[in-house]
């Protein structure tokens, strides 16, 4: 079995997990694992906290000795914070030498909304907050197939898709809480604004990362899907 340690900065969550799995990915023991997220009113800590809850997470599970591998949540979502996983990942896997694996934030997230008992036999829409009145989402499969690849749309456009499906898929996410109303017209169920499936967990990075295959830390690249507000601002302001 092989160790490895993940972590999603790409939301108002920092999480990271630390698992020893199977070759399969579907067995495992979860070691040790934290999630966090700012308090009201302030920014994410993911800059000044992320590589210190690594490295507690680590020590807690052994120490790096101990550790086979790195994955990351490539996003969509906050372009701060993804730079920031995205750089901590490539700089860790260059100077410790291990194999580094780049994992979808929508694929994680319906990872664990898949774990809930009303999602047996049921499509997952995973759907983040990406402001800007949008949400970045993707469609999986009961058996965790991607259906639809990420994308960056309006409530109404995702309705309109959710109509076309031939079953109501259960959703979660934070964009999910936030479009509520216009995703139940449509259809689909959105868990109950408490469930935890709404948030990201690292172990589900974990689980994932275990059945793809490792990156060279310099080729992983994040998913964005739109440019930063910074950007946009620029050429609004532009003469």
């Amino acid at each position: 079995m092989s160790l490895i340690v993940g972590f999603d900065a790409a939301t108002s969550d920092l999480a990271v997990a630390a698992m020893r799995l199977g070759a399969s990915g579907r067995d495992g023991e979860l070691l040790e694992e934290s999630r966090f997220a700012a308090a009201p009113g302030e920014r994410p800590p993911h800059a000044s906290a992320l590589l210190a809850e690594i490295e507690s997470v680590v020590d807690r599970a052994g120490g790096w000795p101990r550790v086979d591998a790195i994955a990351v949540g490539v996003g969509p979502g906050s372009f701060t914070g993804l730079r920031i996983g995205l750089a901590t990942a490539r700089g860790l896997a260059q100077a410790l030498a291990r194999p580094v694996f780049a994992v979808g934030t929508l694929a994680a997230l319906a990872r664990g909304a898949g774990e809930h008992p009303d999602a047996v036999g049921r499509q997952r829409l995973a759907v983040i907050d990406a402001r800007r009145g949008q949400g970045f989402a993707a469609l999986y499969g009961s058996g965790g197939e991607e259906v639809w690849p990420p994308l960056v749309a309006a409530p109404d456009e995702l309705a309109e898709r959710l109509g076309a499906l031939p079953a109501p898929p259960l959703a979660a996410g934070s964009g999910a809480i936030r479009f509520r109303g216009e995703l139940e017209a449509a259809g689909a169920e959105v868990l109950p604004d408490a469930d935890p499936a709404h948030r990201i967990s690292a172990h589900h990075v974990c689980l994932l990362a275990e059945t793809a295959s490792p990156s060279p830390p310099e080729s992983i690249q994040p998913i964005y899907l739109r440019p930063p507000d910074a950007q946009v601002w620029l050429e609004r302001d532009a003469p």
